[in-house]
Order: C-alpha cells, then structure tokens, then sequence
C-alpha cells in the first residue's frame, strides 16, 4: 500500500511538535511493515526512509497527489473532496462546530466520544529514538511538560501543586517571564525553566525527574508529554480530563481537579518507576499505532465508510473546573 501523509508543518521537528512526531514515527513504522510512505509537506523538509513531496500552496490537494498513491492521511480537515479514498486525523480541540470529515479518525476514546464518534487510534512513538533509561539515577526534581504559554496547560497551577508538595519543578516549555497572556513572571527560585526543549535534553530532563505535574484545565485530546514521562518512570499528577485517564494507569500516578490533592499524591507516591515505563511500550508504540491506522485504510480502500455522519463537536473542552 502506498501512503501519502499529508500535514502543513515540516518534518523532522526537534523541539516542539508533538504532531509532526507522531506522523514520522506513523511513516517509519509503516514502511517496517512493508508499506510504501510519501509525506506532503511543507518545502525545507526532509525524510530517510520515505518520499518528501513540497506542498504547492495555492494548488488544489487533488492536484498535488500521485497517482499510484492509494490512501491519502491528512492530518487537518482539507474541507474538500479529493476524489480518492482518504482519511483525516484530527489531532486537537477545536472551537469550530462545523462537521468534520466522514472519514475522521481521532486520538483517544474520549476524543472521538466528545465529537459523536466511536473511530479513534491512540497516538504511539518509536520507543527506541528516546534511549535507555537509568531507573537507579538519582531524581530531585518533578517536572511540567507543555507549551506553558497556553493558559489550558495551566502551568500556574503547577506551580502551586510544586509548592503545596514541597518538591523543586522543572517547566519544560515556558520562560520566567511571559508577556503572552499579561505579564507573569514567576519569583520562586525552586521553579527551573528550560524553554522550549527537544533532542538529548529533554531526555536527559526527564531520566531526571521524579514525576510530571500537569494539571490541565481542558479535555486533552491526548497527551504525548503523559506517555513520554511514563516512559522516563515518571509518575503522572494530573487532571481527570479528556485522554487521561486512558493514559495514566491507578498505579502509575494520580489525577484530581485539586492541587491539595495533587500535592498530596505527589508526597506520597512510592510506586515503581518501571512499571510506568511499562504501561506505555507496547500500548502507545508506533507500530501499534500503525496498525490501527491500517485497519482505518483498509477499510476506506474497501468503500467503507469510517462514520455513519460527519463527527462535530458535541461539547466545548475548554475551562474546566481547577481547584487551586
């Protein structure tokens, strides 16, 4: 089968770009399993293992597809029809209530059930790009992983779950001062910042960490930073919302709508870092994930169709309750 991925943001990514990681681990594995995978993309990508076609904007997608290609991923709604069999991943939470795509496949159970949908595959990595983990190093810090910027991540909450527990937080994805949402600058010196990080130094953060502090204040769709840290051996602190509890098994962290709460897990948590490790390898793996989106090609290449009606949004994910 030949594969053409179709996203509007270039590929490898380093730091943040938790899509765009998705789709090269998505492509790697299925040429493992003996697929053929071209990206579409935008130009100044690059790719080892597959095919790069430049996007032509302006060009309509239908003009822009080989031939031979025989299922077409968007990873955004085209809002067209192409005129060949294709699927679309809608990878976030959207403020639009228009229909999607018949052919819509979303990331978590609880995704696809907020928009009217059954068809979901759980997003998976290529477990061996993130290396061994040193379960014996000593951890001294917890961390927060997301683009702290965005007020849904809640990282001032973090903050405060941080400092109800007693323990030092790493955020991994924000600055001290941040001028994006109103000026906020964060005083206490048991609070590191990092900045948007990737490659070895994100891994060498997180095989650091005692655990992640994420208490989102919306309806994670998913939550790539969740399987990342569970892989490290890092226990999760974090919201009920959204994906998260498909992500977080009951003895690989806590998840409560209160940073009491969370402070207090965080203090008491005395559970095996590899067993966390272990609840994401074969679950969230990228040919796991690859898998399950075969199954959604063979079964549109068959003239199936993936919804019996275009999925919408049934509610809003966003502002959901946080005690601080």
């Amino acid at each position: 089968m030949h594969v053409l991925l179709v996203n509007n943001a270039p590929i490898p990514v380093f730091a943040y770009g938790g899509t765009e990681r998705v789709i090269w681990d998505l492509g790697r594995a299925l040429v493992g399993l003996g697929h053929r995978v071209s990206y579409l993309v935008p130009e100044g990508s690059h790719c080892d293992f597959a095919q790069v076609l430049p996007i032509r904007p302006g060009q309509p997608w239908a003009a822009q597809i080989p031939a031979d290609v025989d299922v077409v991923h968007f990873q955004f709604n085209p809002k067209t029809d192409i005129g060949r069999p294709f699927v679309v991943t809608e990878h976030g939470n959207g403020r639009d209530p228009d229909p999607l795509a018949l052919n819509t496949i979303f990331v978590s159970r609880n995704h696809a059930q907020r928009h009217g949908s059954t068809r979901y595959v759980l997003n998976g990595l290529d477990w061996s790009a993130y290396g061994p983990v040193d379960f014996e190093r000593a951890r001294g810090h917890h961390h927060f992983l997301g683009k702290a910027a965005w007020r849904v991540k809640n990282v001032k909450g973090a903050i405060r779950v941080a400092a109800l527990a007693g323990v030092e937080l790493d955020v991994l994805g924000g600055t001290r001062l941040n001028l994006r949402r109103g000026f906020r600058f964060t005083w206490s010196p048991r609070v590191h910042f990092y900045g948007m990080v990737g490659g070895q130094q994100k891994f060498d953060l997180l095989n650091a960490s005692r655990g992640l502090i994420l208490p989102v204040r919306w309806h994670e769709p998913f939550g790539l930073a969740v399987i990342e840290s569970l892989y490290f051996g890092c226990p999760v602190f974090a919201t009920p919302y959204g994906a998260l509890p498909e992500l977080v098994p009951h003895d690989c962290g806590t998840l409560a709508a209160s940073a009491a709460e969370l402070a207090e897990a965080v203090r008491a948590w005395r559970g095996d870092p590899r067993a966390c490790q272990a609840a994401v390898l074969h679950r969230f793996s990228a040919d796991t994930m690859a898998r399950g989106y075969l199954q959604c090609y063979e079964e549109v290449l068959a003239g199936g169709q993936l919804n019996p009606q275009p999925p919408h949004m049934a509610e809003s994910a966003f502002d959901q309750p946080w005690q601080n």
